[in-house]
């Protein structure tokens, strides 16, 4: 198999993982919600062509939930709340070359 080009400067995988009950997963505690305002905003920045904002099944750090990892960098974000998300997507845009 022939490795093309790369596509995107940067992948943030954003773990939606649903866990049957009496388990939680991170989208018991709001990530879908935070993964669908982060394709928002980097949409309406315009970086929707170097950064792209994936959906993740389960990350195994349910403890630590919502969790979200940065790649190439494979920077962690735990315990993410609305709140965070200004703070972390400054972070992100700055990496984008």
């Amino acid at each position: 198999m022939e490795a093309g080009n790369k596509i995107y400067d940067l992948h943030l995988f954003v773990c939606t993982n649903v866990r049957e009950k009496p388990k939680t997963g991170c989208a018991d505690f709001g990530s879908i919600d935070l993964h669908a305002a982060l394709k928002q905003e980097f949409k309406s920045r315009k970086l929707t062509a170097k950064i792209r904002i994936n959906k993740a099944g389960c990350l195994d750090m349910c403890k630590n939930g919502p969790v979200m990892v940065l790649y190439p960098e494979g920077k962690w974000f735990y315990n993410v709340k609305t709140e965070d998300l200004p703070k972390i997507i400054d972070e992100i845009v700055s990496r984008v070359s």
